[in-house]
């Protein structure tokens, strides 16, 4: 019988969002690998599931990745858990799967929960097309990456800490204009979800003065060619939210 490596999305908010082909991949799993083994025992607890769970994450998955592979070449199923949402997606994940597929060993992934992809529908701004930026640089290379992201003809998307947030609104303005469409979305599927639209100099400001908490995605319009400028005249982007920053 052969071994396999399952990448199981978890939910980002809401527990409700869990999916049964999750949970019974968890319960009859030989052992789950979790990035925070006191967060996912929350998860694990509510669903009734008791698979032995260890640690695995950015700290320490070099060292714990030889002996994974070798229990999956041997014949056993082993899933794999973030915090929230799809492994390997801002998370822990990409390596453990890259290195079973070098070796032959089956992967299998679970779809389920992320925070861009509802932060991306709920956005109103265009999703037919999209870039995936995750977290920006904190120091060295950010400045090269918001000038990059402010070229690109669509939508992008930002992970933020409510912390940084106000500071990364104003950077983006400057590099992307201040009139640039935006969102900021907040805690995503949770009691408390918000979802913000405005420009980025209107958002910068807001959260300067009113520092959000949870979880935060940004969401922001591309970069319109210059022959779309009579259409944006013509149907000019409206702030028309679901809640204005003033609302919040």
């Amino acid at each position: 019988m052969s071994g396999k490596l399952c990448i199981v999305p978890t939910p980002v908010g809401n527990l409700a969002d869990m999916t049964p082909r999750a949970v019974e991949t968890l319960r009859s799993a030989a052992l789950v690998l979790a990035e925070d083994t006191r967060t996912s025992a929350v998860l694990m607890k509510h669903f009734g599931i008791s698979t032995p769970m260890a640690s695995h994450h950015k700290f320490n998955e070099h060292k714990s990745l030889d002996p994974i592979l070798d229990r999956i070449a041997a014949g056993e199923t082993i899933a794999l858990v973030s915090d929230a949402g799809t492994p390997g997606i801002s998370d822990p994940g990409f390596m453990l799967a890259r290195e079973c597929r070098r070796r032959g060993l089956t992967v299998e992934t679970l779809p389920g929960a992320t925070a861009f992809v509802p932060a991306l529908v709920s956005s109103g701004l265009p999703c037919d097309r999209f870039f995936f930026e995750g977290f920006l640089p904190v120091k060295k290379g950010r400045a090269s990456r918001l000038e990059f992201l402010a070229a690109l003809p669509v939508t992008f998307i930002i992970y933020e800490s409510p912390l940084r947030l106000a500071k990364t609104l104003a950077a983006l303005a400057e590099a992307c204009g201040p009139d640039r469409p935006a969102a900021v979305v907040r805690e995503i599927s949770k009691m408390h979800e918000t979802v913000a639209r405005d420009t980025l100099s209107a958002l910068a400001e807001f959260y300067s003065a009113n520092q959000p908490k949870g979880e935060i995605v940004i969401v922001v319009g591309g970069m319109e060619r210059p022959d779309a400028s009579e259409r944006r005249h013509k149907n000019k982007y409206r702030p028309d939210n679901d809640i204005q920053p003033s609302e919040l």
